[in-house]
């Protein structure tokens, strides 16, 4: 009789539905997922899943302990077969899962537990418009804003003088117990919030609220290289947190201004310099204006409308420290819109020495140049 009760069970890896080589994690994984599904509360009146979940943890109370486990992997059911009846919930993690399977169904861990652990505050957002200049070089800027801070008067506690008494709906143990299927579970006070205590008299400050809103100004250092979109942290200037729990933190969120001259592709900095066509066939110097001041950029002979010359390392400074960008400055060729009768003159003298020949009816030689550029 017992080779053939054991040899009707299923495989536990199958129950689980995970590889013989799963890890520790993987079961577990597995098993909350198994677990959820076929719960008894999940489930009312469902002989099938009530059944299916026992095998669930049957198979988890075997995997879970590595010394079954192994039993079971040499010899199957027979080896692990006499010890798999009854679980220990202290064990393999079944304690965490089920804590996680309560939290799930009804808002509260497992054992008795109360719920008020320390949790952290919430974030704040700051939104700062800043120029382009000040992205460039960076600035130290200071902000305003408004955010809860525990009361001074009753220390957060929203208690007048710290008097509080013994929460009358759960008898000061922060929690109130309840039969859930064939589970016991507890469920955090819904008064004293799990406190086990409430307050005897409001803070005549606060009104029992714990905490007031006050204007507080913070400094804020924006480093160079910053763009629209970049967030600066600044650590521990959020909300306050809960049952003493940590201050949340402050992002303040930039929006860079454009420039009227310059423009960003990434860590560089794109501008346009106009130069005559005479200095463009001819050559020259030409002053560009760049974040730190203008800087004279050579114009070779025969230079191109639209051509690029490269300033190294006047650009953006990477916000990453990953180096810094260059300025980029494009040239445009300016062909002027009149021209008087000299010059008019000089340009078809020009033209004769280069062989092009001038047709007064089919249009100006100065638009002809105009279009060679354009």
């Amino acid at each position: 009789m017992l080779r053939s009760s054991v040899a009707s069970k299923k495989d536990y890896y199958e129950v689980l539905g995970v590889e013989r080589t799963a890890s520790e994690e993987e079961l577990k994984k597995a098993y909350r997922k198994m677990a959820l599904k076929f719960h008894p509360d999940r489930n009312p009146g469902d002989k099938a899943a009530e059944e299916q979940f026992k095998v669930v943890n049957e198979a988890y109370s075997v995997l879970a302990d590595a010394e079954k486990r192994k039993s079971y992997d040499l010899f199957g059911h027979a080896g692990p077969a006499g010890g798999a009846g009854g679980f220990d919930f202290n064990q393999g993690g079944f304690s965490d899962i089920f804590g996680d399977i309560f939290e799930e169904f009804f808002g509260a861990s497992a054992g008795g537990r109360a719920r008020t652990r320390a949790q952290r505050g919430n974030d704040l957002r700051y939104n700062m418009t800043i120029t382009f200049e000040e992205a460039y070089f960076g600035k130290e800027a200071k902000i305003r804003l408004r955010r809860p801070e525990a009361c001074s008067a009753c220390k957060g506690t929203g208690a007048k003088g710290g008097a509080t008494k013994v929460c009358p709906t759960c008898g000061g143990a922060g929690q109130l117990r309840f039969q859930q299927g064939m589970f016991a579970v507890s469920r955090t006070c819904s008064q004293c919030r799990g406190e086990g205590r409430i307050i005897s008299e409001s803070c005549p400050q606060c009104k029992g609220e714990r905490y007031i809103a006050r204007d507080k100004t913070i400094s804020v250092k924006i480093p160079p290289g910053v763009e629209t979109g970049s967030r600066l942290r600044v650590m521990g200037e959020g909300e306050p947190g809960l049952n003493g729990g940590p201050t949340g933190d402050l992002y303040v969120v930039l929006t860079v201004e454009e420039h009227p001259q310059f423009s960003r592709d990434g860590d560089h900095i794109l501008c346009q310099v106009p130069i005559s066509f005479v200095k463009a066939i001819l050559g020259g110097k030409v002053d560009a204006p760049t974040m730190k001041g203008p800087t004279a950029v050579k114009i070779p002979p025969g230079t191109a409308d639209g051509k690029i010359f490269r300033l190294k390392g006047l650009g953006f400074a990477n916000i990453r420290g990953y180096g810094i960008g260059d300025e980029l400055v494009r040239i445009k060729v300016e062909i002027p819109s009149k021209i008087t009768a000299k010059q008019r003159e000089l340009l078809e003298e020009f033209a004769k020495i280069s062989g092009e020949s001038i047709d007064p009816d089919s249009g100006k030689l100065f638009e002809k140049v105009k279009n060679l550029f354009e």
